[in-house]
């Protein structure tokens, strides 16, 4: 990060790795500009993705977060998170880890491709869908 650049931290699940592959312009200013922290279960979904036959996809996000991004693994705290996230919001499983993953690591603003994230709301958090 650049002396002088006021820190912006942001969480980025799967969809964004896609987004950025697709050149979707807001994922590369958020590339850009931000202090990006992913989930370990996004790299679970990308090493996934990889194995089911989108190479690609995952050499790309490899790349990018082995260089630019924290990866926040699923503890007790984050469980807990995520069962409360689950249960008030219908949100699947790996879903609600996954953004309990990045609010634990204090993330404001969540980017997306996944309308399952916009289910949950609170005050002084934001659900950014790049689908949209």
């Amino acid at each position: 990060m650049p002396k002088g650049k006021e820190l912006k931290l942001v969480g980025a699940d799967t969809g964004f790795f896609y987004c950025l592959k697709d050149g979707d312009q807001t994922a590369q200013e958020v590339l850009q500009d931000c202090d990006i922290v992913v989930s370990i279960l996004t790299v679970f979904e990308l090493r996934r993705a990889a194995l089911k036959g989108n190479k690609p996809a995952w050499y790309q996000a490899q790349k990018f977060l082995e260089k630019f991004a924290a990866i926040m693994d699923v503890n007790k705290e984050v469980a807990e998170k995520a069962a409360k996230i689950s249960h008030g919001t219908g949100m699947p499983a790996i879903d609600s880890l996954i953004l309990a993953s990045l609010l634990t690591a204090g993330c404001k603003h969540i980017y997306t491709t996944d309308s399952h994230f916009e289910t949950y709301k609170k005050k002084g958090i934001k659900i950014i869908n790049l689908k949209i």
